[in-house]
C-alpha cells in the first residue's frame, strides 16, 4: 500500500491562505520572467556585444531548461519532499537571479537563464502539487484559479516593470527584481507550507531522466530555430528526428521499468488525458494572441513598452473574472461545460480580434483582449482542476510535471508556428519597392524593423504599409487561434468527461463525490 507522509493537515488551518500567498507570488515572478527580459534586450545587445543568435538565446535558455526539466523535477517532489524541492527551486532561481545581474558577457547571461530555467522547472508543478495538501476539494478550484492568476498577471507584467526599471536603472536591475520576492516566497515556504512526500514513488531514473531532458530540450530547441532557419533545414530536421526517437525511448523505458518515472498510466486515465489535451490546446491559442499583441501595440499604435503592458492589463481583468466564477459555475454545470464554453469564449474573442484594422483603436482592442481573458480563465481553471482531481495524492508531483510539460510544449509549438504564420504574411504583404536590397531585407524582418527602416529613409508609405501588412498578418494568425479556439470546443464537447466536483465531508481522508446538477 502507498503511504504519504505529511506533517500535519492544514486543510482548516487558516494560514493556508497565506501560505497560497507565497505560491502566487512565486508564479508571479516567473510570469513575468517570461517576458520581462524582451524588454531588456535592445539594451542588453549594445552593451554586451550580443549577436541576434546570442539575444534569441538569451530569452529561450530559460524556455527550453523549463520545458525539458519539469517531468523529472514534479517526481523528485513526490520521492524527496514537496516543501523541500519547491524551496530548492526557489533558491536555484534566486542563485541564477543573482548571476544574471552580475554577469558581464553573453554566455554568462545565457547560462544564468538556464540556471533559472531549472529553478522554474521544480516550482511550477510543485507549486501545484502542493495545492491538495493545503486545500479540502471543495477550495481547490478557487486556490488553482488564484496560483494561475498570478502567473497570468506576471505576463503584461513584465514589460510593465522592465521598462520602468530600464528607465531608471541599469539592465541588470531586470534579474535583481527577482531576489526580493523569491527571498520572500522561500521564508513564506519554511513557515507555513506543510511537507508532503511519497515514499515509495519511483527512484529519479537516470536513463529516463536522459530520454525526458534530451527529447524535449530537442523538441523546444527543434520548435524555436524552425521559424528562422526554416522548417525545411536539414539541421531541424534533423532535431526533430532526434527528439522523436528520444521521446520513443522515453516511452519504451516507462513500459520496461516497474515504476517508471513517465507514468503512461496517468494517460489513460480519460478525465487527466483530455483535461490536459484541452489545457495544452488553451495555451496554444493563447500564446498566439500573447505573441501578435506587443508588436501591434508597440509599432502600430505607437506606445512605449511601459504603455505596451498597461495595455495587456484588460486580459489580467478577465481572467480575475473568470478566475472567480469558473468553479462555482463548474460546480453547477460541470467541467465539460464550463471547459467548453470557455474555449467558445475563446474563440469568440480571436475572432472578434481579427476584425482590427489599422484605423481600430486601442479601444477595439481592450474589448477582444478582455473576453479573451475570461475564456482563457473559464476553460483553463476548470481543465487544470479536472487534470489535478484525478491524480492520487502519492502521484501529485509527477503529474502535476506531466501536465505542466504538456502546457509549455503547447506554448512554446503555438509561437513557433503561428510566430512564422506572422512572418511569412507580413513579408510578403510589405510593399518595399524603391528600396535598396538590404534595407528590403531588414524591414521584412518585423514591423519594428520596417518602422526603424521608414524613419531613417523618411518614408510614410513605408511605414504605412508595415501597419496595413502587421495588422493583417495578425488578423490571419487570431482567425487560426480563433479555429484552433472552436475544433478544441468541440473536441472538449465530445470527449471531456463531465467530471464531478468533490466535497470534502467530515472525517473523510478521501474526497466524496457529489454529480454536478443536471446529471441526475
Amino acid at each position: 500500500m502507498t503511504t504519504v507522509t505529511h506533517t500535519h493537515d492544514t486543510r482548516h488551518d487558516p494560514r493556508r491562505w497565506w501560505a497560497l500567498g507565497a505560491l502566487v507570488a512565486s508564479m508571479l515572478v516567473l510570469g513575468f520572467d517570461m517576458t520581462i527580459l524582451n524588454v531588456a534586450l535592445p539594451t542588453m545587445a549594445e552593451q554586451l556585444g550580443a549577436t541576434t543568435g546570442g539575444q534569441q538565446w538569451m530569452a529561450d535558455a530559460y524556455v527550453v531548461v523549463f520545458a525539458a526539466l519539469m517531468l523529472p523535477a514534479g517526481l523528485l517532489g513526490d520521492r524527496f519532499g514537496r516543501r523541500l524541492m519547491l524551496i530548492t527551486g526557489l533558491v536555484i532561481f534566486l542563485a541564477g537571479s543573482l548571476l544574471g545581474a552580475l554577469a558581464g558577457e553573453v554566455n554568462l547571461v545565457i547560462a544564468a537563464r538556464a540556471v533559472m530555467g531549472v529553478g522554474a522547472a521544480l516550482i511550477t508543478p510543485l507549486a501545484m502539487s502542493v495545492l491538495p495538501s493545503l486545500f479540502a476539494p471543495d477550495e481547490q478550484g478557487k486556490a488553482l484559479g488564484l496560483v494561475s492568476t498570478g502567473s497570468a498577471l506576471g505576463l503584461p507584467l513584465g514589460p510593465i516593470i522592465g521598462g520602468w526599471l530600464l528607465d531608471h536603472f541599469w539592465w541588470g536591475s531586470v534579474f535583481l527584481i527577482n531576489i526580493p520576492m523569491v527571498a520572500i516566497g522561500i521564508l513564506a515556504c519554511v513557515l507555513l507550507l506543510p511537507e508532503t512526500r511519497n515514499p515509495a514513488s519511483p527512484r529519479v531514473d537516470s536513463l529516463s531522466t536522459a530520454f525526458t531532458v534530451g527529447g524535449l530540450g530537442t523538441l523546444i530547441y527543434a520548435i524555436i530555430e524552425a521559424p528562422d532557419r526554416g522548417w525545411g533545414d536539414p539541421l531541424i530536421l534533423g532535431m526533430f528526428a532526434a527528439a522523436a526517437l528520444l521521446i520513443t525511448g522515453l516511452v519504451l523505458r516507462s513500459r520496461q521499468v516497474r515504476h517508471p518515472m513517465l507514468d503512461m498510466s496517468l494517460l489513460t486515465q480519460r478525465g487527466f488525458l483530455f483535461n490536459t489535451v484541452a489545457a495544452t490546446l488553451v495555451m496554444f491559442v493563447l500564446s498566439g494572441l500573447m505573441f501578435v499583441l506587443p508588436p501591434y501595440l508597440q509599432a502600430v499604435l505607437g506606445n512605449d513598452t511601459l504603455g505596451t503592458g498597461v495595455r495587456m492589463l484588460p486580459m489580467v481583468l478577465g481572467l480575475s473574472v473568470a478566475a472567480k466564477f469558473a468553479p462555482p459555475l463548474a460546480t453547477r454545470f460541470g467541467a465539460r461545460a464550463a471547459v467548453s464554453a470557455g474555449l467558445v469564449v475563446l474563440a469568440f474573442a480571436a475572432l472578434l480580434g481579427s476584425r482590427t484594422t489599422t484605423g481600430s483603436g486601442y479601444g477595439f482592442t481592450a474589448l477582444w483582449l478582455s473576453v479573451a481573458g475570461l475564456g482563457f480563465g473559464l476553460a483553463l481553471v476548470p481543465a487544470m482542476t479536472g487534470a489535478l482531481a484525478t491524480l492520487p495524492r502519492d502521484r501529485a508531483g509527477s503529474g502535476s510535471g506531466l501536465l505542466m510539460t504538456l502546457r509549455q510544449v503547447g506554448s512554446a509549438i503555438g509561437i513557433a508556428l503561428l510566430g512564422s504564420l506572422l512572418a511569412n504574411v507580413f513579408r510578403d504583404r510589405l510593399d518595399v519597392t524603391g528600396l535598396p536590397a538590404p534595407a528590403a531585407r531588414t524591414a521584412g524582418d518585423s514591423v519594428v524593423a520596417a518602422h526603424v527602416i521608414a524613419h531613417r529613409t523618411g518614408s510614410a508609405h513605408l511605414a504605412a504599409s508595415a501597419n496595413g501588412a502587421y495588422v493583417h498578418g495578425m488578423g490571419v494568425v487570431l482567425l487560426v487561434c480563433g479555429a484552433a479556439a472552436l475544433v478544441s470546443a468541440l473536441l472538449a464537447a465530445a470527449f471531456l468527461p463531465n467530471t464531478p466536483v468533490v466535497r470534502r465531508t467530515e472525517g473523510e481522508e478521501m474526497p466524496v463525490v457529489a454529480e454536478p446538477a443536471g446529471n441526475a
